[in-house]
């Protein structure tokens, strides 16, 4: 168990202080569609994985019914809009060398691309080829717990009986990483255990990370992903950061 990394922590708070919620529901919306699609156009959440996070993540951020329903809808071929939409991916580095792996839900790939690459330009990053960081990553579950629900030894036990390959202790939350395919499984084991879930999704976790100190520098990197989260084409970015010091 550990908890070294201030990354994570930050990326959380950030995302609830400044998300815009009309562009969060667009970005719930193009994930609930591409789910669907990738998922063959099962629209059942119960038989289709992708599908069953990207709801509740939408439900957890209150995003109306219709909405998810429209996105539903787009996703299963009811309109021309789904099928417009692909998912790409993005790889690339920031500032101090580090890694960014940015997945992107576009209509339009020619803007998605101009737009990413004239951001690392002008962030001190640039866009590299495929399979450049890609390799940096890995795709791994993430169930975050509220430490209010209990105490961090019975966590690390509940966690590792239920099956997790790694617990790490955040400044407000536990972390409790998962095989891909475990994900729910130990989602719904822990929520039996009364852990309070804070979200849960399918994640690319960095197997090897960039030490960075310094205020300057650190906030260099967050408003360089800040401002591709910014993108309303862009779903998430990953960053392999590892924030030894702010001060």
């Amino acid at each position: 168990m550990s908890g070294h990394s201030k990354w994570s922590t930050i990326k959380r708070q950030k995302g609830v202080e400044d998300k815009k919620r009309g562009q969060l529901f667009t970005k719930l919306a193009r994930a609930i569609t591409l789910a669907i699609r990738e998922g063959s156009g099962v629209t059942d959440p119960a038989s289709n994985f992708k599908l069953r996070l990207a709801m509740d993540r939408a439900k957890q951020s209150n995003m109306p019914k219709e909405n998810m329903q429209r996105a539903i809808d787009r996703g299963a071929g009811k309109g021309s809009e789904g099928d417009q939409f692909q998912q790409i991916v993005y790889e690339g580095y920031g500032p101090e060398g580090v890694a960014l792996l940015i997945e992107t839900a576009t209509d339009n790939k020619q803007r998605t691309s101009s737009q990413v690459k004239h951001i690392l330009d002008r962030g001190g990053g640039s866009l590299g080829a495929p399979g450049s960081v890609s390799y940096l990553f890995k795709e791994q579950g993430l169930i975050v717990v509220s430490k209010d629900s209990m105490g961090e030894e019975e966590l690390f036990n509940v966690a590792v009986e239920a099956g997790a390959i790694d617990v790490e202790t955040e400044e407000d939350a536990y972390e409790i990483y998962t095989n891909r395919d475990d994900l729910h499984r130990i989602k719904t084991q822990l929520e039996e255990s009364h852990a309070h879930i804070i979200e849960a999704d399918l994640i690319h976790r960095p197997t090897t990370t960039v030490p960075v100190s310094g205020e300057q520098k650190v906030q260099k990197i967050i408003a360089l992903v800040e401002e591709l989260e910014e993108l309303d084409d862009v779903q998430k970015v990953y960053a392999n950061v590892d924030i030894v010091s702010i001060s």
